[in-house]
């Protein structure tokens, strides 16, 4: 069965039910969440947050400029002092330019730029993670209304079968034990509706906090697009585009900066200064001596000769920080094919599920008429026909359960592809998307300490004013 086809089978099984006033499509829930849920939001946030690295990196291979200024009142003269103003003011300005530092700034440069790219993909990794939510979300809403909806028409059928068992008990047709076992089943039925409800209610809450919104009149969500034909494709596909392996891809060539850095420590260090300085003894000493200047510039050699083996030390731990890298990086491609291959078996073993669950539910329907059938002739008795519903109702939960986890089992699978990201899936036609570039491009130049930007305000609407959600479906026309 076609997965487009997939919420569609879920309404009929459970009956069709009457549609609100407003529908809300797949997409429009993934559209909601794209722009405010908290999760991913707070990623990007921290995203922008590695950008600014770069810029404190180079900051360290920029000119400083530095003023001073001294103002002192002497309280009390020393008697040997023949130069002894009242007052003293003092103002300096020192220029520092480095002009080598053994690669220091350079390599730290390239780590942080290397950290950005592994944040980006950190970023795409969390927008996959928070799409695969929302999409497990939405079709739970959807699976749990049908569960509702079958166990709904089950406690009503029940319920008809009781009245018609007691009617023929009371000509003499039947016996108190079939009425027993009648309402039995029919209590085991309300109790299982309660359950459905409750875990509804459960499925709802569980959208809303992803979402933000209640669910509402949730539609068929659309076929999912480039399903790979067999498991190698899958998995050479991820290998090339999941943003988890990419990640830590990036993090381990960034460490190799790293071990750099700390090498440069044993490497001398270049530095241009100049300076310039302004003394004022506000009229407190002769004329003539009042104010004097003066303004220096030069070199500054520095040469690390022993520094207690902290150098070595940082670079043994940079090396460290690389070997951990690689190794998580093996670890990641590990659980990367794991949770390819995983998700493949379960997509296509429930979109086998749902063949035979199809199959089962025809048949356990034709069986249950065919049992009612015999009943009235006395050739079946009130329990078969009990047994005959519990069995369509079996078949029944199973079709729609395995048609809710072959849809979330493909997206995880589009997921761990690297191809369930906001463009994959169309939200660029709602509206603008969220580019990380667009920050990074903004902060790279800036040079100047006072710029600042506006106080953060929360940009995720809070969910504690939305209404508590219900187990309820609309009734059946």
């Amino acid at each position: 069965m076609r997965l487009a086809m997939a919420k569609a089978t879920l309404l009929a099984c459970a009956c069709a039910l009457s549609a609100p006033a407003m529908a809300e499509t797949l997409q429009d829930a993934l559209a909601k969440a794209y722009a405010e849920n908290p999760t991913l939001n707070a990623a990007r946030a921290t995203q922008r947050a590695t950008d600014e690295n770069v810029v404190i990196q180079r900051a360290s291979g920029l000119p400083t400029l530095d003023a001073t200024g001294v103002y002192i009142e002497a309280l009390k003269q020393n008697a040997t002092t023949f130069i002894a103003p009242d007052r003293i003011i003092t103002g300096s300005v020192d220029l520092a330019v480095p002009l080598y530092q053994g690669g220091a700034v350079r390599n730290s440069v390239r780590a942080a730029q290397t950290r950005v790219q592994a944040g980006r993909a950190d970023l795409r990794g969390t927008q996959s993670a928070v799409f695969s939510q929302v999409v497990a979300a939405y079709l739970d809403v959807i699976l749990n209304e049908s569960l509702v909806g079958l166990s709904r028409t089950n406690v009503e059928t029940l319920g008809i079968n009781l009245e018609a068992t007691n009617d023929r008990f009371e000509i003499g047709e039947l016996t108190r034990t079939d009425v027993a076992q009648s309402q039995s089943r029919l209590a085991i039925a309300r109790g299982d509706l309660q359950s459905a409800q409750a875990n509804l209610i459960v499925a709802r809450e569980n959208y809303v906090a992803l979402i933000g919104s209640a669910p509402t009149d949730l539609q068929a969500p659309p076929p999912l697009p480039g399903l790979p034909a067999d498991v190698s494709d899958a998995v050479l596909t991820a290998l090339e585009n999941n943003p988890d392996l990419l990640a830590a891809q990036e993090r381990a060539e960034a460490a190799g900066f790293d071990v750099k850095v700390a090498g440069a420590g044993r490497l001398p260090r270049l530095t241009a200064f100049s300076g310039g300085n302004y003394q004022t003894f506000l009229g407190t000493l002769a004329p003539g001596a009042d104010g004097q200047t003066d303004a220096d510039a030069g070199l500054r050699l520095t040469i690390p000769l022993f520094q207690g083996g902290r150098v070595s030390a940082q670079q043994r731990q940079a090396q460290a920080n690389k070997q951990a890298a690689l190794e998580n990086l093996v670890a990641a491609e590990r659980s990367l094919v794991a949770q390819v291959r995983g998700a493949y078996s379960s997509w296509r073993a429930s979109l086998a599920i749902i063949e035979s669950s199809r199959t089962a539910v025809d048949a356990a329907s034709l069986s249950l008429e065919g049992v009612r059938a015999e009943n009235s002739v006395g050739n079946r008795t009130i329990l078969d026909i009990l047994d005959a519903q519990q069995e369509l109702l079996r078949a029944q939960v199973q079709l729609v359960t395995a048609q809710r986890n072959a849809y979330v089992a493909g997206f995880s699978l589009l997921a761990a592809m690297g191809k369930a990201e906001a463009r994959d899936l169309g939200l660029g036609q709602l509206g603008p998307l969220y580019d990380p570039i667009d920050n990074y491009e903004r902060v790279r130049g800036i040079v100047w300490d006072w710029q600042r930007d506006d106080d953060p305000v929360t940009q995720s609407p809070r969910s504690v004013d939305i209404p508590a959600q219900s187990g309820d479906i609309p009734a059946q026309n």
